[in-house]
């Protein structure tokens, strides 16, 4: 009697790593479909060069083809502009600075799209994150663990942070355990025509855009002035190693993770920008001032008063902080491993960035959310970014800096 094969819808994005996932599932003998998303259609902002969603449906119909497994089309462009567009626009008229592919995948390919693959009778859904999942039971109790990929290179757990055990129960990633070049030469000894693709860049589903431009469509230009502030200024201890994070008061743990608030008078004025609000922490491309013996960085946006505060040099110490907030319903947990009662601790590694190194650092539960305290001090931590927590390879949760 033949067994019935497992049926796996795969999300077949047009990229050589949902092509080479497709066809290991088809290794490993479950029955597989592709299905491609359709997210979004406005092209504004979008660099000269970059590849369109017809592109990329082109190249997923030929994999298709070529593995011999059948492929559905979903639009989810509503549910994509509601739930990740919209929301991005919002933080950043906030002079916050959002991660819309971490909120793509909570919202869109984990919540949408697997609706979509259980309406086509599908057993699992599999992606091709460079990530891997385990399980363990106990008392009858089963948790899916989310680790690390195992190329370092391209570890994309980040992305999976906010990810629920819901939504890991049924999801499949067949790459977790390759590297890149592996992936590559997989998909060019199959002839498949997304071989010698390059990696997708940008915002998730949208492609690489000129962000002013695109924020445009819904936020204005508002000429402001660009205050630029000493090294030499006097910041405050959170610039600084923090030493026994544990003694301090919520009070205290409150006011050190506070980013630190600049005035006109601290600085001179040496330019001039077209909206706070299209600016990020550390960000050095798009200033447009020159004749500075060092690169100028951003240190602080001020939308309500639209001013932007720079900073010559990569080691300025307005890019650097030790503690971050996060608050108590912004906190996500992916397993139940840490207990967030008010007095905990853990000494874990964190990263608030993709591909960010992981560092070390003390996580305080307190009644007013949960303090990250770094061993280091730390460039660039942004409100609006998420911040997310690991047990050396296992992704445990993560937050959204305040």
């Amino acid at each position: 009697m033949e067994t019935i094969k497992k049926h796996v819808v795969i999300g077949l994005s047009g990229g050589v790593d949902s092509s080479v996932a497709a066809w290991m599932l088809l290794q490993q003998g479950y029955q597989v479909s592709g299905l491609f998303m359709v997210n979004w259609h406005d092209t504004t902002g979008l660099l000269e060069g970059d590849c369109p969603a017809e592109h990329d449906l082109l190249l997923a119909r030929l994999v298709a083809r070529k593995l011999n497994i059948p492929l559905y089309e979903a639009d989810f462009s509503k549910e994509y502009s509601e739930r990740v567009v919209d929301y991005m626009f919002s933080e950043y008229e906030k002079g916050r600075t959002p991660n819309p592919d971490v909120l793509c995948n909570r919202e869109i390919k984990f919540d949408p799209f697997i609706k979509k693959a259980l309406e086509l009778g599908a057993d699992y859904f599999a992606t091709g994150h460079y990530c891997r999942k385990t399980e363990t039971t106990e008392n009858g109790t089963t948790t899916h663990h989310l680790l690390a990929g195992s190329d370092p290179g391209k570890d994309q757990s980040y992305f999976l942070c906010q990810l629920s055990q819901q939504q890991l129960e049924k999801v499949l990633f067949p790459i977790g355990h390759l590297l890149k070049p592996e992936v590559r030469k997989i998909a060019s000894e199959l002839g498949l025509a997304t071989a010698e693709r390059k990696d997708s860049q940008g915002i998730c589903f949208v492609g690489k855009v000129d962000l002013p431009v695109f924020l445009q469509q819904k936020l204005k230009s508002k000429e402001g002035k660009v205050i630029e502030i000493a090294k030499s200024f006097a910041y405050p201890p959170s610039h600084s190693p923090v030493l026994q994070p544990e003694t301090l008061s919520n009070e205290d743990l409150l006011h050190l993770s506070k980013p630190y608030q600049h005035s006109e008078k601290d600085g001179l004025l040496t330019g001039k920008h077209q909206g706070a609000h299209f600016l990020t922490i550390g960000q050095r491309k798009g200033l447009n001032i020159g004749g500075k013996l060092e690169p100028l960085f951003v240190l602080e946006t001020d939308v309500v008063n639209n001013l932007v505060f720079v900073g010559q040099g990569q080691d300025h110490p307005g890019l650097y902080r030790s503690i971050l907030h996060i608050l108590p319903e912004e906190i996500h947990h992916i397993t139940t491993q840490l207990n967030p009662t008010s007095g905990k601790q853990y000494e874990l590694l964190v990263r608030v960035r993709y591909r960010q190194p992981l560092q070390e650092a003390m996580l305080l539960f307190r009644e007013n959310g949960l303090f990250i305290v770094f061993k280091e001090p730390q460039r660039g931590i942004t409100p609006g970014q998420f911040a997310a927590w690991y047990d050396q390879e296992e992704l445990l949760g993560s937050g959204i800096i305040s």
